[in-house]
């Protein structure tokens, strides 16, 4: 990269709480996330030079558009500041990170807010898997599924079951991990729930079918949250540092990315798969792209991973994509237990989306601050051990937008 961008920290809001049932709206979940943000960096909304945002379904969950208008009410420093919002599904709050990059890299600003919002938990579940069908080919893809994501992740499990096996006991230690992973983050949606082994096995009572191979226990929360961070190019990073006593080589930096498009259709990107490989070459490219701008042979030098497990088989996906076993492997790294919080790679130590929550247009930007809180030594009882390197992957819709960052410092 040509120059770096610094993440000089950030705040999340806790995906526990129901904010519709609190009777507060999406202006207030993310006036709350930026300003708790600012409080927490010590830095001044008049610095902010840039404001990015990440949603993908406000005008169908809130009936609210143009959320940049929001920010001159956050606080009135941020009058005239200019705001862009970025929608890609799931990916939406890594596209925005992925503007703020440009936007610095070019010259244009110096400090930039990064933020990804998703208000979701004032409708009924049927509502909210409607809305959230809207990734997916309108007509083509979503009629006759009643619950569109949970049946399109199964004809994924079905792909692998078809190439390579696929045990359902794999799925199950993916949930399992982060189930518990979330009960020692503090802002896990699921860090007060219990579960019973029943929980995680093909139990119709305890852990009853969603769609085919989808389980209850298989499957990401719907959630209300926001994340915000600061970007910063080298010399603002460096004036922060200066400001605050503490090192410039102290504040992580993004060292590498990738981002590719495929396909919207499902069963196109199978067609076009070949069937020895990856069944995901465009999620294959996009994390080998940031490990060759990051300077990385491939994930043995990296010290984690933050990666997307909307369900249990996205993240089964991940682990062979990330190169962590070949295709159709990925069931040795489960079993070795090399992706716990003590294996040699720890995956989603934060609980991912299934523990954690998933605030769809926040998750990016989530995956990004815990990955920097990560390196910096700063993530309480979720901390790697010796962790310098993460890296996030973040997908929206079935594979179609996908994006990886190298953080490290």
């Amino acid at each position: 990269m040509a120059t770096d961008i610094f993440i000089l920290g950030g705040e999340q809001t806790d995906f526990a709480r129901n904010w519709s049932r609190e009777g507060l709206s999406i202006f207030d979940m993310l006036s709350h996330s930026v300003l708790d943000a600012l409080e927490k960096t010590k830095i001044d909304a008049a610095d902010i030079d840039v404001v990015h945002i990440g949603n993908f379904v406000a005008e169908l969950f809130a009936n609210q558009g143009l959320l940049g208008g929001f920010f001159g009410h956050i606080h009135p420093d941020f009058i005239g500041t200019p705001t862009s919002r970025h929608e890609g599904a799931c990916a939406s709050g890594s596209l925005a990170i992925l503007a703020a990059m440009a936007d610095l890299k070019a010259g244009h600003y110096d400090l930039a807010c990064v933020t990804g919002v998703e208000y979701m938990r004032n409708v009924p579940g049927q509502t909210a898997a409607d809305f959230l069908g809207a990734a997916a080919w309108a007509k083509v893809e979503t009629d006759e599924r009643q619950y569109v994501w949970p049946a399109m992740f199964s004809d994924l499990a079905e792909q692998y079951d078809t190439r390579y096996g696929l045990d359902r006991r794999h799925l199950a230690a993916i949930s399992r991990k982060n189930f518990q992973n979330a009960k020692r983050n503090p802002n896990a949606q699921s860090r007060n729930w219990t579960f019973s082994n029943d929980s995680f096995a093909a139990n119709d009572e305890e852990n009853p079918i969603v769609e085919g191979w989808m389980r209850r226990s298989d499957c990401g929360q719907v959630t209300d949250g926001a994340a915000v961070i600061f970007l910063a190019t080298e010399n603002r990073a460096q004036a922060y540092a200066d400001a605050n006593g503490i090192a410039l080589d102290s504040l992580p930096r993004i060292k590498g990315w990738g981002h590719t498009t495929a396909p919207m259709k499902l069963a196109t990107k199978f067609e076009l798969a070949p069937s020895d490989d990856y069944i995901f070459p465009q999620v294959r490219k996009a994390i080998t792209d940031a490990y060759k701008r990051a300077s990385l042979s491939g994930p043995d030098m990296l010290d984690g991973i933050e990666t997307h497990d909307c369900f249990s088989i996205t993240e089964y996906m991940a682990i062979e994509h990330f190169g962590i076993t070949e295709p159709g492997k990925a069931w040795q790294a489960i079993e070795e237990e090399r992706l716990t919080p003590g294996g040699s790679l720890p995956m989603n130590p934060s609980g991912g989306l299934i523990g954690l929550g998933h605030p769809v247009g926040a998750t990016g930007v989530r995956m990004m601050l815990d990955a920097a809180k990560q390196t910096r030594g700063m993530a309480g009882d979720m901390q790697v051990e010796h962790a310098r390197t993460f890296a996030t992957y973040n997908v929206g819709g079935s594979g179609t937008a996908n994006v990886c960052f190298i953080v490290g410092n």
